[in-house]
């Protein structure tokens, strides 16, 4: 069986009392970093659990082999933070275990992207989830002069040293939406700041951050 289990984004205790209790009973967690997943468990006194890695490097046989493991084994799938198979590889290998009728089952937790629409202080029936623009500068900017005509509230996110460039995009092709940028949800130095791309830009303080972006209706 799989499950998939949401961990924080930023405080460690920011976690489900059932995301624990999965950690504790399997047998195999799969994650993007061993590093970030085993610093994790540790902070909740969890150890000796087998590792194995699913990231953007990892290739089809990496994720095929996978499979099995999830078949004859209690597997736990967790990212670096939030919730796995959103926006990340995770979601392949879903794919592949539901192909296989093995059992996939999710352990709810905290949520960047339900943080950052609690935080707009607005009502938001609708809104379009874009997530990771293109890296490339000429697909970089076709994306982004296609969501100029988008009237619903945008939802971004990129890199946390994208940040910068980010914001210089929002300049060029948003000039005067409102909007919300919130740095480093649920960590110590979080910080939520509202305005046009050029007050916000003024009162940014990191060089890197993790980020996600809200673009206001029109």
């Amino acid at each position: 069986m799989l499950y998939l289990v949401a961990t924080p984004i930023g405080d460690t205790s920011e976690i489900s009392l059932r995301a624990l209790q999965i950690l504790k009973d399997c047998e195999v967690v799969i994650c993007e970093s061993t590093k970030e997943a085993s610093k994790l468990l540790r902070a909740h006194g969890i150890t000796g659990k087998s590792y194995e890695v699913l990231d953007e490097h990892s290739t089809p046989d990496d994720k095929a082999a996978l499979v099995p493991i999830c078949q004859q084994k209690m597997v736990a799938l967790v990212t670096d933070c939030g919730t796995p198979g959103f926006c990340d590889p995770g979601a392949d290998l879903v794919r592949l275990c539901r192909q296989k009728n093995i059992e996939v089952k999710s352990v709810l937790g905290a949520s960047a992207l339900m943080g950052l629409l609690s935080l707009s202080g607005q009502r938001l029936d609708e809104f379009v989830f874009r997530g990771f623009v293109p890296a490339e500068t000429e697909a970089r900017g076709k994306a982004l002069r296609e969501l100029t005509k988008e009237k619903r509230a945008i939802i971004l996110m990129d890199t946390p040293y994208r940040l910068k460039k980010m914001i210089a995009d929002m300049q060029t092709h948003f000039p005067s939406r409102r909007m919300l940028l919130s740095l480093n949800l649920s960590q110590e130095n979080e910080l939520n700041l509202e305005g046009t791309i050029d007050q916000i830009a003024k009162n940014v303080p990191f060089e890197k951050a993790e980020f996600m972006l809200l673009v206001y209706p029109v």
